[in-house]
């Protein structure tokens, strides 16, 4: 996510952090430096202009000059502004008021707005909220297929669309049909087109006159850069746009559309897509993302996540486990599919502090194709051999990596290091350590 931005900027700061005092003329060296690589990044050029005068006004003054670490207060200011260009807050989703609370989902074909409604459908199910999908789009029947798919995928009630029927009707039907299944949110998945065009938005128009959303959401993909907030531009000018969802942003490397939306249009990015699963939407953290492009990480967002995947209750039997040393490879399979509910180990190492560091050097980037072998490893084990470890014995090492299609050296080096890992397990859970070294438990026994 935006690594293309988050190396340019570091080599900036690197060098900037080389003079032990910094001059004015260190200083505008370095904004240049940024200014361009905000450019590269296809962010919005009048955007980049006032974002560099404003931290070069904080940054040639007293906050600087008088610092005794004044690199590193340049780096501070440039987080500030990047967080204030970015909107400076999180902005929830709107559920005030009377339900049912309709979002309306709009946006270009291509960006994905069928799949991120089912997305957002599923994230609010999660929050104990009853969803309610509404396929309007009659233009590409394939679409009301989707969403009916994508709803009986995730347990959420999608409305019986008809394509022969006016979008606006199936829209103010879909009310009754909420109201029936004691949905209190409705997700419209409206039509969309390859460009911006008058029949699209009289369309979106009369829907939104009809059911007055209390959410208007623009579906951008994050990768078109400048693209994305043009779209977003004569979306908000038509219809008074409440919010974007960006998309694909896992896969920007640039990060234009997310650095230059709000400040042209004014409207908040609210979500962000951030892989190809179901489950793969976040809300948008204007300072957490400020924190990853400057390789400070997104702690937060990651103790968020394992919270999500790590229940109390399942890390309390986990950690009796570990104390009494009867953790076992039957466990240890349960927690790698934990783990990957938390997302791509890529996407999870990018989130840690000065993880950028990281890239290029051999052996330290999380390798996918590792947890399969460990899973087809542990899956050709009898429940025997996975509740105790130590009765595997030659014999059953060649059957298992036959088995598993791996090889004797791949199940020799998971057993070496469960039991290597179970001695570690076992000295942290006697120091008190619980949920908060799970990640650093498993990560030994890869």
């Amino acid at each position: 996510m935006f690594d293309n931005l988050s190396d340019r900027l570091a080599s900036t700061f690197k060098a900037l952090k080389g003079h032990g005092k910094l001059s004015e003329k260190n200083i505008s060296e370095a904004l240049r430096e940024v200014r361009l690589a905000l450019l590269e990044a296809d962010v919005n050029y009048k955007v980049a202009k006032t974002f560099i005068a404003s931290i070069k006004q904080r940054a040639v003054g007293q906050e600087v000059m008088k610092s005794l670490t004044p690199a590193q207060q340049v780096i501070k200011i440039v987080q500030d502004e990047l967080t204030s260009l970015m909107g400076g807050e999180a902005e929830p989703l709107d559920l005030s008021g009377k339900a049912p609370h309709v979002f309306m989902m709009v946006g270009l074909q291509g960006s994905g707005k069928t799949t991120t409604s089912g997305k957002l459908a599923l994230m609010l199910r999660k929050k104990g909220r009853q969803p309610y999908l509404v396929p309007a789009d009659t233009q590409r029947p394939a679409a009301i297929e989707q969403l009916k798919k994508l709803g009986a995928q995730i347990e959420v009630p999608v409305f019986d669309s008809d394509p022969a029927q006016d979008p606006v009707d199936i829209c103010m039907q879909s009310l009754a049909g909420a109201s029936r299944a004691g949905c209190d949110v409705v997700i419209l998945d409206t039509a969309g087109r390859l460009h911006v065009d008058n029949e699209l938005m009289a369309q979106l128009e009369r829907i939104q006159a009809k059911l007055n959303p209390q959410e208007v959401l623009l579906v951008a993909d994050a990768m078109t850069g400048q693209d994305a907030v043009n779209v977003a531009e004569a979306f908000h000018e038509q219809l008074g746009l409440t919010g974007v969802v960006l998309t694909k942003v896992e896969g920007d490397a640039r990060g234009g559309a997310a650095l230059s939306i709000r400040a042209v249009t004014g409207v908040p990015i609210k979500m962000v897509g951030v892989g190809e699963k179901l489950d793969a939407i976040e809300a948008f953290h204007p300072d957490r993302l400020a924190s990853r492009i400057l390789g400070m990480g997104d702690v937060l967002t990651l103790v968020e996540k394992a919270g999500e995947a790590f229940e109390a209750e399942q890390a309390e039997a986990l950690a009796k486990k570990m104390a009494t040393d009867s953790f076992t490879l039957e466990d240890f399979a349960g927690q790698l599919q934990q783990l990957k509910k938390m997302g791509s180990l890529d996407g999870l190492l990018s989130m840690l502090p000065g993880a950028g560091k990281l890239k290029g050097m051999k052996g330290l980037q999380p390798d996918e194709k590792d947890l399969v072998k460990t899973e087809a490893i542990i899956s050709s084990m009898t429940p025997g051999e996975r509740a105790n470890h130590q009765i595997i014995n030659s014999s059953r090492r060649k059957r298992i990596a036959r088995g598993s299609g791996t090889t004797v050296s791949d199940v020799n080096r998971l057993l070496k290091n469960f039991a290597q890992a179970r001695k570690m397990m076992k000295g942290m859970a006697k120091m008190g350590g619980k949920r908060k070294n799970l990640a650093r438990m498993l990560g030994a026994m890869q």
